[in-house]
């Protein structure tokens, strides 16, 4: 409190660059440097390690708020979080307008540059002033948007619509969904009225404070890594063709902004730009957070608004008595009613209900608030679920190692498998669907802690080798799409459902060129594929699978209703380069003397000159005329 003191009035030589320790960076602390802006010229705010265990969520309490199901008009009682703060320890810093820059230093080396160069230079003795030269620092974070969405894009619109070189300010938020069918369909086509879709969704991105910054181990990795390995044991059932309904995967993207890629897919479903019709959706199960379960226990949320029909209420409770049955089967997870009276929390479903009245569950960790104390927070790392390796392992055995955390998640997809089998109509193989393990732990640890492994690289194709860094993923949605997120879920889903097909690599690119193949029913990926026994060479092969991608744009953009309350209206502010540099600086006063010496010989540098120009003629002589030369 001495130091934040100093900077805010003590200190005599403002304004001040805060290097704020990360256990420090709370809204107290925010609100206090808020407040005196023209002490402050930028802050940067390190890691902390081990992480708060307070917690941290720079999110707000009540996620995604006005843009779900309810409203004041409709279950009023449940709109604005009135039944539940899902989120409490969001403080909002997130959604704080603050006028200075602040970055996140994640090197340590970085940080030590920093406190070093302070002690050398700006440490005060005996509380006295600290003397000149001081170090400095400069954060450079020039964005080229201002005020809000509807201002941005306006600007952006005219210039484009008037300048042969248009300066873009800002960009809509955007990437794809990826979605995926146990059985093809016809993408050029619908599906006819009387075909049901069970539909299993999950979201893929997540946030934090920082751009860019986004692990989501728990409120985005684990949920869409739990799909995957069902959408694997369930497309490994024995008669999953003759099943009388089909089952949809879906992950959407962008729904921590405000349910971009739901609200997208529905507004598609409405206006016939979807393959599979709203009206074709029997069921929803939505997978939430669930890597942090305190107990045995998985909880199952339903919307009470809808339910007020009898009919929904009698779908959803064949829905809640499905799960239970199939769960009975897997001792290790115990589905658990809440009260109907409860709300549905932050969830996908709700955009769905928002357009129809369907019977839907969400599945959760959670019965009445998160347990991620980290909530779209930089400490939602792997650590935060648990996540954990012996010491001396190399990177490939770490990536076979599988974590109680892969073990505990492995039942949770075993349990949503054998539910989407039951409701599209199975009944003979449910107890022989199982979720492996080691598809789970392979996704965890390429996912949040090496993207760089070789079960990554033997999925994906040749020219996206460069998505794969030694470092965890992030899963912030950005502008530039589609983002390294959505290309791995996108080839881990058609590698972990999909067939390989004995196709060459031009066959498998035009596929249309092979009389078998139908490009309406399948996407071909030619992919790198494993090593072969010498390590020395790859061997690729052609895939073939249901998995596709649909855009995830708000509808606001594409109906240019930019101050829309009803859709997402998020948008990135284009900008330039964000660097940081530390350099001494000298006292005002010797600035002001080097100012007034530099003015000083300009004036004399002026004066001398009009004084030589003046007397030109006495101080330079003209050259004689050359006369002739005489020998």
């Amino acid at each position: 409190m001495e130091d934040l003191q100093w900077v805010l009035a003590d200190g005599p030589n403002p304004p001040y660059m805060v290097l704020l320790e990360g256990n420090l960076f709370t809204r107290e602390t925010m609100e206090k440097l808020k407040g005196r802006t023209s002490r402050i010229a930028g802050l940067a705010v390190t890691l902390a390690k081990p992480s708060p265990s307070q917690g941290f969520s720079p999110s707000v309490q009540c996620p995604n708020d006005g843009f779900g199901v309810y409203s004041n008009s409709y279950g009023s009682e449940f709109a604005h979080c009135k039944d539940s703060l899902w989120n409490q320890l969001g403080n909002g810093l997130a959604y704080e307008d603050f006028s200075f820059p602040i970055f996140l230093l994640e090197d340590e080396n970085e940080t030590k540059v920093i406190k070093q160069c302070y002690h050398d230079h700006n440490l005060s003795q005996n509380g006295s002033a600290p003397t000149f030269p001081l170090c400095a620092m400069q954060l450079f974070s020039h964005m080229h948007a201002v005020i809000s969405t509807a201002t941005c894009m306006r600007r952006s619109s005219i210039q484009s619509s008037f300048s042969i070189n248009p300066e873009i300010v800002c960009d809509p938020l955007s990437d794809y969904n990826v979605w995926s069918l146990l059985k093809p369909i016809n993408t050029s086509g619908t599906l006819e009225p009387d075909d049901r879709v069970v539909v299993a969704a999950t979201r893929l991105d997540s946030r934090s404070f920082f751009w860019n910054v986004a692990p989501g181990a728990e409120s985005a990795v684990a949920s869409f890594v739990t799909q995957l390995a069902a959408a694997e044991a369930l497309q490994k059932a024995q008669d999953v063709s003759a099943l009388p309904r089909n089952v949809m995967f879906v992950f959407f993207q962008g729904e921590t902004f405000d349910y971009i890629g739901s609200s997208r897919m529905v507004y598609d479903m409405e206006k016939g730009k979807f393959p599979v019709p709203l009206e074709n959706i029997a069921s929803f199960v939505e997978l939430g957070q669930v890597a942090l379960r305190t107990s045995l226990e998985l909880w199952m949320h339903t919307d009470p608004m809808s339910q007020t029909n009898e009919s929904v209420k009698a779908q959803v409770e064949e829905l809640l008595a499905t799960l239970e049955r199939t769960g009975a089967g897997v001792p290790e997870v115990i589905l658990r009613r809440l009260n109907q009276s409860q709300a549905l929390p932050p969830s996908s479903l709700q955009r769905f209900l928002r357009a129809r009245n369907i019977s839907g569950v969400v599945l959760t960790d959670y019965s009445d608030a998160f347990h991620n104390k980290y909530y779209q927070s930089v400490y939602d790392t792997a650590e935060n679920i648990h996540v954990v390796y012996p010491e001396g392992q190399s990177p490939e055995e770490e990536l076979n190692f599988v974590t109680d955390t892969a073990k505990a998640l492995a039942n949770v997809a075993t349990v949503l498998a054998r539910a989407l089998y039951e409701l599209a109509g199975g009944a003979n193989f449910t107890n022989t669907i199982q979720a492996d393990p080691q598809t789970v732990t392979r996704l965890l640890y390429g996912f949040l802690i090496r993207a760089n492994n070789s079960w990554f690289q033997s999925i994906l194709r040749h020219d996206l080798r460069s998505y794969l860094s030694d470092s965890p993923l992030q899963h912030y949605i950005a502008v530039s799409s589609p983002t390294n997120t959505t290309y791995i879920v996108q080839y881990a889903l058609a590698n972990l459902t999909g067939q390989v097909m004995n196709l060459t690599r031009e066959q498998c690119q035009d596929p249309s060129k092979v009389p078998s193949e139908n490009k309406d029913l399948y996407e071909y990926s030619w992919v790198q594929g494993p090593l072969n026994s010498n390590k020395t060479e790859r061997l690729p092969h052609c895939v073939r699978s249901t998995v596709r991608l649909s855009r995830a744009l708000s509808p606001a953009f594409e109906l240019s209703q930019w101050s829309s309350t009803e859709y997402s209206t998020w948008t990135e502010s284009r900008w330039k380069d964000i660097r940081a540099r530390i350099f001494l600086i000298a006292s005002k006063e010797l600035e002001f003397l080097t100012l007034m010496v530099g003015f000083g010989i300009l004036a004399f540098s002026l004066i001398v000159t009009y004084c030589i120009n003046a007397k030109a003629d006495i101080l330079f002589i003209a050259p004689r005329e050359p006369g002739a030369v005489s020998y």
